[in-house]
């Protein structure tokens, strides 16, 4: 039987579940706010509002607490990345999940102490992590205050513009929720992973 190892100290795992949540009401009530009208709404477009702020503000609590959580301790060392063969090991991850998962072979970036993310995972973490979370949040917070964005972006209404903005990046966090969801379900069971961010053991 392969040795456990300690991946998900409990920080983790608290940042994770709050950042589920937010995002799942952030999603809801974003959905909410781009398809109600006068004749359907799911729930009051007031209440969705509020909602839809109020999480928007925890989730960027929440998002200062993982930086600074990955600053402060080792779990920052799993976001690094080493640039020399990227793409090769991207390939690779790529192939396996596309082929070698269904013929049962091994996977080529096995999990352990020293490697919490294959390849893959690393990249598409990173982009979202780093780059698509805080694009969201500066949209959203710009949108918060209307009066200090321009009048005129790139020829465009400036306010029409941060919403595309936060609204494409929001379909894409939530296209990446769907995916991260379904390849947990691809551990050594179908609830292996979700147990190991209950107990924190892989």
């Amino acid at each position: 039987m392969k040795e456990q190892v300690y991946l998900y100290p409990v920080w983790v795992r608290l940042w994770h579940l709050f950042n589920l949540l937010l995002i799942l009401a952030l999603i809801f009530t974003g959905l909410c706010l781009q398809y109600s009208s006068e004749n359907y709404t799911i729930i009051p477009f007031k209440y969705a509002v509020s909602i839809h702020n109020i999480a928007g503000f925890i989730l960027i609590a929440n998002y200062l607490f993982f930086i600074f959580g990955n600053l402060l301790t080792p779990n920052g060392r799993y976001y690094q990345f080493h640039r020399a063969g990227m793409i090769n090991r991207v390939l690779r991850q790529f192939k396996y999940y596309s082929f070698g998962i269904f013929k049962k072979e091994n996977p080529p970036f096995p999990i352990d102490i020293e490697r919490k993310f294959n390849p893959l995972q690393k990249l598409s973490y990173v982009f979202v992590m780093y780059l698509f979370i805080p694009i969201i949040i500066i949209a959203g917070v710009l949108l918060f205050f209307p009066d200090i964005i321009p009048s005129k972006l790139i020829g465009l209404s400036g306010i029409q513009l941060i919403d595309l903005v936060h609204i494409i990046t929001g379909f894409v966090i939530s296209i990446f929720m769907v995916i991260h969801i379904y390849f947990c379900t691809i551990g050594k069971t179908p609830s292996s992973n979700f147990k190991s961010m209950i107990n924190g053991w892989h």
